[in-house]
């Protein structure tokens, strides 16, 4: 049976990235060079396996999104206490937390060093 391994993200800045994902509750997991072009950095959350893939390119500062990406989503135990803890560390959420229907989930996005989107979900 197949399954979802991990997504790949490229990155402008490996330090800037690797720091803002540690705020997040993820581990770096392990480093994997590309010859003389590229380094992998594999992150994920305790537990769970190396699940995002932060790709350096050197030489490259900077990527367009485009309009197709939309974001990961990682769940909270509690959504309050996590935007507490990560405006301590200076990330804000776009907007308050909010639930698209009655009665579900709580959620707001914040954004990366590159400004790929992230879910906060409150389970």
């Amino acid at each position: 049976m197949s399954e979802l391994i991990h997504t790949c993200y490229r990155i402008s800045d490996i330090d800037r990235s690797v720091s803002f994902y540690r705020k997040l509750g993820f581990e770096e997991l392990r480093r994997m060079p590309i010859g003389d072009e590229a380094i992998n950095v594999f992150m994920g959350l305790p537990g769970d396996g190396a699940r995002l893939e932060l790709t350096y390119n050197y030489g490259v500062d900077s990527y367009e999104l485009g309009t197709g990406y939309g974001h990961i989503a990682i769940t909270v135990d509690d959504i309050d206490a996590t935007l507490q803890q990560l405006a301590a560390v200076g990330i804000e959420p776009e907007k308050p937390p909010y639930s698209v229907r009655e009665g579900g989930s709580r959620l707001c996005f914040v954004r990366d060093p590159d400004q790929y989107r992230i879910e906060l979900i409150e389970k």
